[in-house]
């Protein structure tokens, strides 16, 4: 629902603007525009690496097509693998892995298979699962980040503005307009910080908790296995995992 809402504010405002007696084409202007979405970004750029510019570039796909993790069917094949190794023994589950997408999942079975403790199979994917959470939060931050820049790159832009303005007091009849641009910097300033970049920010900390319900989900599921109990105890022990998907699609 990313961007829908972020047109339907927009449509919302500039609707509102029109009603007032405003017309669009009054809040385009090239300068500001610049002076605030480029010194906001200039600004992120230098706070952070690269590589965390970079994986928030990869990551903004997920705000075009959320991500689908289908907790059921996750269960669900925990449920087999889980079956397997009590009829077969855990080596069973080493013919099942090629089958395995998942590769959180994948590993975890690997590491069943290669005969790991179950402490240290926790371990590791615990130790996963955080790095991950960190990593998405790198993301958050930037967005976080560029929330806080824009208002204030929309005052640099008022600022230049005004100067200009001030440049033409010898010219009232072009005063007015030259004013009214300046104040265009900071409706971008706070617009853009309040319609993309916070928002956007809240959206990647909802899709890190997404990720993180589903891989504690499926490390649950894999120390059962580890510890031999049965499908039907693995149901159990999933259950409160599943709650809340199970009943989406009720309402569904």
């Amino acid at each position: 629902m990313s961007l829908i809402g972020l047109i339907f504010a927009l449509l919302c405002i500039l609707g509102g603007n029109i009603i007032e007696g405003g017309h669009p084409s009054a809040l385009l202007d090239l300068p500001a525009f610049l002076i605030v979405i480029g010194g906001t970004i200039g600004a992120a750029l230098t706070q952070f690496p690269f590589s965390v510019v970079g994986k928030t570039a990869k990551r903004f796909k997920w705000l075009l097509s959320p991500l689908k993790l289908d907790l059921s069917e996750q269960a669900q094949l925990l449920d087999t693998l889980a079956g397997n190794a009590r009829r077969n023994g855990m080596l069973a589950l080493e013919g099942m892995i090629d089958d395995i997408h998942d590769p959180f999942l994948k590993k975890g079975v690997q590491m069943m298979v290669d005969g790991y403790e179950k402490t240290k199979i926790h371990d590791v994917l615990e130790n996963e699962i955080e790095f991950e959470q960190e990593d998405l939060e790198q993301t958050v931050k930037f967005y976080e980040a560029m929330g806080g820049y824009c208002p204030t790159m929309g005052i640099v832009g008022a600022v230049f503005g005004l100067i200009h303005a001030m440049g033409l007091l010898d010219a009232p009849d072009k005063l007015g307009g030259a004013i009214a641009v300046a104040f265009i910097a900071t409706i971008y300033g706070v617009a853009a910080a309040n319609l993309i970049f916070l928002p956007f920010g809240n959206r990647y900390k909802a899709f890190a908790q997404q990720i993180r319900h589903y891989k504690e989900m499926t490390l649950t599921g894999i120390l059962s296995i580890v510890d031999g109990e049965s499908q039907a105890r693995l149901h159990v022990t999933l259950e409160p995992y599943l709650g809340e998907q199970h009943g989406e699609k009720e309402k569904g």
